[in-house]
């Protein structure tokens, strides 16, 4: 076993044996359920928690809005605001669980529920989750709700899952424009307090119907530089954060601080515009592929805190590949880009871009730099803001942009981001990639219904991306989740599970 392959194994005990003890701690001493917590996050809230865009899910991740449905640690679906579902061709019909209050004190009814997913269907842009289906959602008895699509849909209770489809009490809708998403949810915190893109506060809801939050109050402060995040906690300002610097793990640890290290579903695929030159020529991304060594990357680079990605998925799925990918063949990256008319005499030079958000990505891009520059690729970097660059890399106006994705982005199915970043109207297509073929593979999951078979799709799904070159799979990051002064986490590969409720201060 290679010692990125033992770090990857070390993740995933360390990552169990915390979930048989139910807990991770950090500080010691007592928990202190009547306490207070700071935590950092990295990624702020960019459009007022707003359900179409992706801060839906952050309302869940923080423990306050919930859904119908959630997933088990196999993608199965599982009980959440819904307790039991079942389909009769193109209708869904989930029973609602009982005696369940939102934060204002109004009850969960089948009208709310309809009221809530009725707003999020009909906005101009819906989540991916529901995207294009013919959703559809009325009453259906007291207790129930009766959704319906154009077409039978295998994975309707997953789909119910993403945290962009979170079920808030009516009067939030009331005012006629986005709603609001103050003390409105359900969830085991309530959202007490907002201030902009800076912080939030959440209260524990004492009327939880199931169990109840680990803290009486979570201060959330957005913090997207992770070395700010590290500092934060070294200076113990905050009692919990994720997604620090590798290189700062073991200060914090020096600080009396907690790491946890474990495996989730995310990718860092290195995105190549195929819209223009010089990535729409097959022969260039295979360049790129055969000069970057992903095995350094993961095992030298990131000290081991990532596993080099030989496609798509993963470890941290039942379907994802787990043979590495090979190293660096610089010679046959110099070969190809001689093909494809580039050497000596007419040198590339292309534009790398990224953000610092995920503290791996400027790291990775001043390798891939060095690594791309030996095979003869001259490759400027600009580590800028990812909300900016959005649009720009979206519409193709780009060379190489270095991202970090997670795979089970939209609800916790690969079919999601499969559809979204790889087909041909893919909505989140920033490769440019177009294969009739590919796209009439993802098709095929519209009518799968056992999991078994959608996983061998997905994995032909992930091997036509690869001998497409469709950019290159990068690592398989870990996360890293640090406590100090605090004490209950619980790893979860998938990031379906919301974070805060789990915590409880330490004395």
């Amino acid at each position: 076993m290679t010692s990125s392959g033992a770090r990857v194994l070390a993740a995933l005990t360390t990552a169990a044996a915390l979930l048989l003890a139910g807990c991770g701690t950090g500080g010691g001493g007592a928990p202190t359920p009547e306490g207070e917590l700071a935590v950092a996050v990295a990624f702020p809230p960019r459009s007022g928690y707003a359900f179409d865009a992706d801060d839906g899910a952050l309302l869940k991740t923080l423990g306050v809005a919930e859904t119908l449905t959630t997933v088990d640690d196999r993608v199965r679906p599982a009980p959440a605001l819904a307790t039991s579902w079942e389909q009769q061709g193109n209708t869904w019909r989930f029973t609602l669980r009982p005696d369940v209050t939102f934060h204002d004190g109004t009850p969960l009814t089948p009208d709310a529920v309809v009221t809530a997913l009725s707003y999020v269907a009909g906005v101009e842009a819906p989540p991916r989750a529901i995207r294009g289906i013919g959703f559809a959602v009325a009453p259906d008895g007291p207790d129930a709700v009766r959704i319906t699509t154009a077409e039978p849909d295998p994975v309707m209770p997953v789909r119910l899952s993403s945290g962009n489809l979170g079920i808030l009490a009516p009067a939030a809708y009331a005012g006629g424009g986005a709603p609001d998403v103050l003390r409105s949810a359900t969830g085991p915190l309530v959202l007490e307090e907002v201030n902009g893109s800076d912080s939030a506060v959440l209260v524990r809801n004492d009327g939880y119907w199931g169990e109840p939050a680990g803290s009486a109050r979570v201060t959330v402060r957005y913090v997207e530089d992770p070395q700010a995040r590290a500092l934060a906690v070294q200076a113990g300002d905050v009692q919990f954060a994720e997604g620090l610097p590798q290189a700062q793990l073991e200060q914090v640890r020096s600080a009396g601080a907690e790491v946890v290290e474990y495996p989730v579903a995310r990718t860092v695929p290195l995105q190549l515009n195929q819209s223009a030159p010089p990535f729409d020529d097959v022969r260039v991304r295979q360049a790129v592929t055969a000069a970057i060594d992903r095995p350094v990357l993961a095992e030298q680079v990131l000290a081991g805190g990532a596993a080099p990605a030989s496609d798509l998925f993963g470890a941290a799925v039942p379907w994802g590949a787990t043979t590495p990918p090979p190293g660096a063949d610089v010679e046959r990256a110099t070969q190809l880009l001689a093909e494809a008319g580039y050497g000596p005499q007419n040198p590339l030079t292309v534009r790398l871009w990224t953000f610092p958000n995920r503290p791996e990505l400027p790291v990775l891009a001043n390798a891939i730099q060095a690594m791309l520059g030996a095979a003869g690729v001259r490759v400027e970097i600009t580590v800028g803001n990812y909300e900016a660059q959005e649009p720009e890399v979206l519409a193709g106006r780009y060379d190489m942009f270095l991202n970090s994705r997670s795979y089970l982005s939209d609800f916790p199915d690969a079919a999601s981001t499969l559809g979204s970043d790889y087909t041909c109207d893919g909505s989140y297509a920033i490769d440019q990639y177009c294969n009739p073929a590919y796209d009439a593979l993802i098709d095929r999951l519209d009518g799968t219904v056992d999991p078994e078979q959608r996983q061998r799709l997905f994995t032909e799904a992930a091997e036509l991306l690869s001998r497409g070159a469709v950019g290159v799979m990068v690592v398989h990051p870990l996360n890293t989740a640090v406590l100090r002064g605090a004490t209950g986490f619980v790893p979860d590969p998938l990031q379906t599970d919301p974070v805060l409720p789990q915590l409880t201060p330490v004395s």
